[in-house]
């Protein structure tokens, strides 16, 4: 099998992403196999891809649609605000001024939201609104933004009102661009959930998934070295259940 790669979750920076390539050739590396990174257009068609070895995915779709065809490696626990070792929540964020000081005061205002299978982007902000909502549409109006940063954009520019961001993805942009973050105020912390987990394709063999797991779980020191450039902490295994507080979570958005 000649195996594909990609962590295209967090590649916030060019020098994030060249982060994320050092790590995941480091992984490959010690796991004893070869592999090539790719660059996929579609991410739910990459992961299904029978070629997969390793890769990130979000929580949302992994409930939804990936069960069964890709296998848990483990999940990073990072070192930002928001985050309580593997769990991580949404940072709702608001522009500085314009007149919203709690969730409730969103009502009918225009949301941005990244992706319509984004956890930290729509499955937490709807769940955080459900109690306002009463059954009914809270928002005004939804721009669809295709990026955690492009959301940002929209609130700093005035052209949304609100939007959800994954802390994670939150904490690399003050990092990275502090200056996308001078106009926006953090209104709130949204429910938090699992993070987002290392998978394996399900075509992935089980003695090369447990090494691929047993590198990230007791990682050396030339993979901590990694891990340290992108703020992730360690390693755990969280298995299938543990990702259900998701499902319960858009549940309980859905019938509020």
């Amino acid at each position: 099998m000649h195996w594909k790669t990609a962590l295209p979750m967090y590649n916030v920076s060019p020098r994030l992403q060249q982060g994320y390539d050092t790590l995941l050739a480091v992984l490959i590396d010690e796991a004893g196999v070869r592999a090539m990174p790719d660059h996929p257009a579609s991410l739910i068609d990459f992961w299904r891809r029978p070629d997969l070895l390793v890769s990130q995915t979000c929580g949302y779709p992994y409930v939804t649609q990936l069960r069964g065809q890709v296998q848990l490696l483990a999940t990073p626990a990072y070192d930002f605000p928001g985050c309580d070792d593997c769990d991580y929540s949404s940072v709702i964020v608001t522009r500085t001024g314009n007149g919203i000081a709690s969730l409730e005061q969103a009502r009918g205002r225009v949301a941005a939201i990244n992706d319509a299978h984004s956890n930290s982007g729509m499955n937490a902000l709807r769940h955080a609104v459900a109690t306002f909502a009463g059954g009914g549409e809270f928002f005004g109006a939804i721009k669809w933004s295709g990026s955690h940063a492009a959301s940002l954009a929209l609130v700093a520019s005035g052209d949304a009102d609100i939007a959800a961001i994954d802390c994670v993805t939150y904490g690399y942009i003050a990092q990275e661009y502090p200056e996308r973050l001078r106009a926006i105020s953090v209104l709130d912390y949204s429910a938090s959930a699992p993070g987002l987990p290392f998978i394996a394709g399900g075509q992935v063999p089980a003695h090369l998934v447990e090494r691929l797991r047993a590198a990230l779980l007791w990682p050396s020191a030339r993979l901590r070295s990694a891990m340290d450039v992108l703020r992730i902490k360690g390693f755990d295994y969280l298995d299938d259940a543990a990702y259900d507080r998701i499902a319960r979570m858009a549940g309980a958005a859905l019938t509020a």
